[in-house]
């Protein structure tokens, strides 16, 4: 089976990668397709005839691709215009109300437009307090009395 790894046998292993990686392996599978392009030149050029080399050249490649997407291209994906778009909670911060019901022992709820959210505060506040969302922990809001 091994007997001779030609130039085909990298491209096909590449696109079927790349297919894969278009599926949707969200840079998993990117530095491997990347490795056996290479792989495909180097045999193309004629660099390593015996499959023991290639294998062993494809696993270094593949790794080194891997961790060169991870490291400089993965960053410019993790930047967003909008990086709270999905986080309605911290999308609450520095907004201002007034209290409807009193928080008991700084527990309780309020209503920011037709939505009731949990809201803790350092001490209790009655009803008809204005307060301010100074921070939020997963779905509750960190709420404080303003004057």
């Amino acid at each position: 089976m091994f007997d001779a790894i030609t130039l085909w046998h990298w491209l096909t292993l590449a696109v079927v990668l790349l297919i894969l990686e278009v599926l949707g392996t969200s840079g998993f599978l990117l530095g491997i397709a990347v490795a056996a392009l290479a792989m495909a030149g180097v045999v193309a050029l004629d660099l390593t005839p015996a499959w023991q080399h290639q294998l062993l050249l494809f696993s270094l490649l593949a790794v080194i691709f891997t961790l060169l997407y991870w490291k400089v291209f993965r960053r410019f994906n993790d930047r967003s215009a909008e990086p709270l778009l999905n986080d309605r909670a911290a999308q609450l911060v520095g907004r201002r109300l007034v209290l409807d019901d009193t928080l008991v022992g700084g527990q309780g709820r309020v209503r920011i437009g037709d939505t009731l959210w949990k809201a803790e505060a350092d001490e209790e506040l009655s009803a008809g307090t204005s307060v301010e969302v100074w921070a939020s922990e997963g779905m509750t809001l960190k709420v404080r009395a303003i004057d």
